[in-house]
């Protein structure tokens, strides 16, 4: 577990000595500040047309009308499209290109504690980027009162999400020491994985319902909900886990190359 650690701590500490982690933090708090403003600015100014309108002031619930809208179709693509194969690039190829990945696969440390602690370093600076989401998400309870608990299914869905596709985009990286090419690659993966469900749309068949079981948003709305569903936990635990066996199974081929 000390090894783990140490790897964790190595990978995040790259992050941050390079433009890496600043700038993805500086995008994710623009862009999750802007839509955070804009979906409460308008359900405000809806909430002050009914009111005028003479209806009264309908049961407002701040979760479904703002959180959800805000994680179910926004943030997830904007981590999926665009941060998230920024982040994972960098967890293989800057090691082939720097030369350095000789040295960790003659290292006394095993295959998988490297990978994990890869892994772990970049889930920490995921974890910033969640703690980012909440603090805005925060000044709801200093206005209104959202209910904390399907908030706390809407962090762990996003964790989840988060951490499924670090994990495919950590085994896209040991292909290529090339990081923008890791990042495209890894882009391409997640959309597709975004988009499967749409199969379901024109095609009832067996191929249309495996491939809405694989999207990726087909697991993550029940957390938008706030339900904590057994079979969407399994369904991202085991992306992560095919995550990490497939990046097990390319450090290995590299040692068998000449």
């Amino acid at each position: 577990m000390r090894n783990i650690l140490a790897i964790a701590g190595k990978e995040l500490r790259a992050y941050f000595h390079s433009p890496i982690a600043y700038l993805v933090l500086a995008i994710y708090s623009i862009l999750c500040g802007f839509f955070f403003y804009s979906i409460t600015a308008t359900f405000v100014i809806e909430s002050f047309r009914m009111q005028m309108g003479g209806g009264g002031m309908p049961p407002i619930n701040l979760n479904e009308m703002i959180i959800r809208q805000l994680f179910q179709g926004i943030l997830t693509v904007i981590m999926a499209l665009f941060l998230l194969p920024v982040v994972s690039m960098r967890l293989y190829a800057e090691e082939k290109r720097t030369g350095t990945m000789e040295l960790l696969l003659t290292s006394p440390l095993t295959d998988l504690e490297i990978i994990i602690g890869k892994f772990l370093g970049a889930m920490a600076l995921y974890m910033v980027i969640v703690l980012l989401t909440f603090l805005d998400i925060g000044l709801l309870f200093l206005y209104g009162n959202p209910e904390p608990k399907p908030l706390i299914a809407n962090a762990i869905g996003y964790i989840l999400f988060g951490g499924a596709l670090l994990a495919l985009g950590m085994w896209v990286s040991s292909f290529t020491k090339n990081q923008i090419i890791a990042a495209v690659v890894a882009a391409a993966l997640f959309l597709i994985l975004y988009v499967l469900d749409w199969v379901s749309a024109f095609s009832s068949s067996t191929f249309g319902r495996v491939a809405s079981y694989l999207a990726l948003p087909t697991h993550f709305e029940n957390f938008t909900k706030g339900v904590i569903d057994s079979s969407d936990l399994i369904y991202f635990l085991s992306v992560i886990v095919v995550g990490i066996f497939l990046t097990a199974r390319s450090v290995e081929a590299m040692k068998g190359r000449p």
